[in-house]
């Protein structure tokens, strides 16, 4: 009985640190929860292939489709040393370090381009340094694309949504938005949503279109409305200790594996299109937004970004500024870039 129980820690203790001194597979968690016959699940297949084709003594335990359960307990179990790899949105991120919840600002970015430069140029190098002081190590972002309005009935404009009956989830930015509209404010976690709809708990809440349409939502509350009023984003992260004790060779390999963020970005946008020109096929009422429809819920909701920095505070105000700097050199790259296509153009 002794020797079972000392071999049976010794296993626990080789587990821990991922191998055994014989070269036997590392066997590495990775979770997430992503749904099949997505770009997310392409993105998971990619990274599975790549690290099995390397040639390391790594074996996954893939699971990514929500088998450790919701996000909160998938940050919980990387924390607790029990995941070594996940896919976590920004939003819940934000329960353990509150400043990026202002990554999901409404309005903070006027489109894709403008979101990819300051991500690319000014944000990443600083979150991966928020989050290192976490325990966790950033290795790529994952985009989950702008977040639009969702409805039993169509809210084209943010005084159809008072006293609503409105999902949030548990992010500050999502809680904000939902009180600058009047919206009544109704915390749920994601795997709530639908059977909530069902219910009439709620009517309303707000996901970008890869996690509306294909999840059930869209067949309970199928009025979405284009307000795309914040920008989505997933961390794809290591748990740093464990990340440190790699040889670099190592984190190199798993750094390549995952889809770089311009392939990424490529297929979330693509799904993202398909799904909305195929929209009545899924049977979605898209609502295309006015200019005048898009200027009251920029207007509504322009009190929040300060809201935000104030009930988040720490380094927030820091990040919001670095935020701005970063669209101010994008604006002025695009006048820069104009001037010279004008000038080329009258030679």
């Amino acid at each position: 009985m002794t020797r079972m129980l000392i071999a049976a820690l010794l296993a626990l203790a080789l587990f821990g640190c991922g191998g055994d001194p014989d070269g036997a597979p590392r066997e590495i968690t990775v979770a997430g929860t992503g749904a099949p016959n997505t770009a997310g699940e392409t993105q998971w297949l990619t990274f599975r292939d790549r690290v099995h084709e390397s040639g390391d003594d790594f074996r996954l335990r893939m699971l990514v489709y929500g088998q450790v359960g919701p996000e909160e307990q998938i940050i919980s179990g990387l924390r607790r040393g029990r995941i070594h790899i996940a896919n976590l949105s920004a939003l819940v991120v934000s329960t353990v370090l509150p400043e990026l919840a202002v990554l999901y600002a409404p309005y903070l970015f006027e489109d894709y381009d403008e979101a990819d430069f300051v991500f690319d140029h000014y944000l990443t190098d600083y979150v991966r340094t928020l989050l290192a002081e976490e325990g966790m190590h950033l290795i790529t972002w994952y985009e989950i694309g702008f977040h639009h309005v969702y409805g039993k009935r169509p809210l084209r404009v943010p005084s159809a949504t008072d006293g609503v009956r409105f999902r949030v989830s548990s992010s500050p930015a999502s809680q904000v938005f939902a009180r600058a509209i009047g919206a009544d404010l109704i915390p749920l976690g994601f795997s709530e949503i639908v059977p909530s709809l069902q219910t009439n708990l709620i009517s309303a809440g707000e996901n970008a279109v890869s996690l509306y349409a294909r999840t059930g939502i869209a067949g309970e509350a199928p009025h979405l409305m284009l307000t795309g009023h914040a920008f989505g984003v997933s961390v794809i992260v290591a748990r740093k200790d464990w990340w440190d004790g790699l040889d670099p060779a190592a984190q190199e390999m798993f750094t390549r594996a995952y889809p770089d963020i311009a392939a990424s970005r490529a297929a979330v946008r693509e799904e993202t299109y398909d799904d909305l020109a195929g929209a009545e096929a899924l049977g979605i009422q898209v609502h295309r937004l006015t200019d005048e429809e898009r200027r009251q819920w920029v207007e509504a909701t322009r009190v929040t970004h300060q809201q935000l920095i104030d009930r988040l505070g720490g380094r927030t105000a820091e990040l919001y500024a670095l935020i701005q700097e970063g669209r101010a050199a994008y604006q002025e790259a695009q006048r820069s870039g104009a001037a010279s296509s004008d000038a080329r153009s009258r030679r």
